[in-house]
């Protein structure tokens, strides 16, 4: 659900990374230490905001310098360390106060059976390398509509297929979260419709039934769905996974937003951000979460101007939270 851009060629320079701080509405830099009214964390992922970084220490040295409080866990990269090297690595972590969010799941669930299970096969030296680093949430998303399922048959598939996953995850200490996908434009796009509510969602983690499968809440879909407060206040700390944050563009109609074209917390107000974060401090969520405007302007930038855009955002959204 992400593209791919040649950032660099557009914007190079510190004055454009002061005007996209101020476009979110810049914050004092001592404003954010630590957040003591919430036990969730500002999250980095990078390829959510166009920031290229290609290993972990990569990732964790732009989080350290721009004020994050936790990471995206790069799985092939930590599967790969030797025992120094992720000493190390953890040790850095501690010594600069960041923490793991959640791993992007490897996992071909969505094609034939044997691209599935080849891909299952591959993916548990990546759990087993996970668990070494102490990571301990894994996520994905699930497609809103299929050419070719109908909603019983997929549902079947994705219960059969995602309980393997989870099993393998669960053997390693780990929590696999869903994402749903609520866009309009999406759910349209394939014959079939499927999954795009929470309350779907969890019928689909019921049916998992491995213990340890839970959701990842976007407010983007969350907002396009009709859920609520409400709906997520249904939930536990232990039902959520990991989160998302960003606003909608203005100008357009709810039922014609573009899945691919989202702004930055707080940029335009047509999502009630303060209304989905306080849900999730309320019932005590305490995992990380993560900036995913899929924004164009900020895709543009280079990774220090990206991210500080994005930490601001983040920020500035976070001090909602009573």
């Amino acid at each position: 659900m992400q593209t791919t851009m040649n950032r660099r060629s557009f914007i190079q320079t510190a004055s454009r990374a002061a005007a996209a701080t101020a476009a979110v509405g810049a914050l004092p830099l001592g404003t954010f230490a630590q957040q003591p009214r919430t036990r969730m964390t500002i999250n980095l992922v990078c390829g959510a905001i166009g920031v290229e970084a290609r290993t972990q220490a990569d990732v964790n040295a732009l989080a350290v310098k721009h004020g994050f409080q936790s990471v995206e866990a790069l799985g092939g990269d930590l599967a790969g360390m030797s025992p120094t090297q992720l000493g190390d690595l953890l040790g850095s972590m501690k010594q600069n106060r960041i923490v793991f969010g959640a791993c992007g799941l490897s996992v071909d669930f969505r094609g034939t059976e044997e691209g599935f299970q080849e891909s299952l096969r591959k993916f548990k030296s990546v759990a087993a390398g996970l668990e070494r680093a102490g990571v301990d949430r894994v996520n994905t998303w699930l497609s809103p509509s299929s050419r070719d399922l109908t909603y019983i048959r997929n549902f079947r598939q994705h219960a059969d297929r995602l309980r393997q996953v989870a099993q393998v995850l669960k053997d390693h200490g780990q929590r696999l979260g869903l994402e749903y996908v609520g866009t309009h434009t999406l759910l349209v796009r394939g014959k079939y419709p499927f999954i795009h509510t929470l309350g779907e969602t969890r019928d689909l983690i019921a049916e998992i039934g491995t213990g340890n499968v839970g959701l990842v809440l976007d407010s983007w879909h969350w907002w396009q769905a009709g859920d609520s407060g409400e709906d997520i206040q249904s939930l536990t700390n232990h039902d959520i996974i990991a989160a998302d944050l960003n606003d909608a563009p203005k100008g357009r109609k709810k039922n014609e937003q573009i899945d691919s074209q989202r702004e930055l917390p707080m940029a335009t107000g047509e999502i009630d951000v303060a209304t989905f974060l306080n849900a999730m401090n309320r019932v005590g969520y305490d995992g990380p979460v993560r900036a995913e405007p899929f924004n164009a302007p900020l895709r543009a930038m280079d990774n220090d101007a990206a991210c500080a855009a994005s930490s601001q955002a983040m920020k500035k959204a976070f001090a909602l939270i009573t």
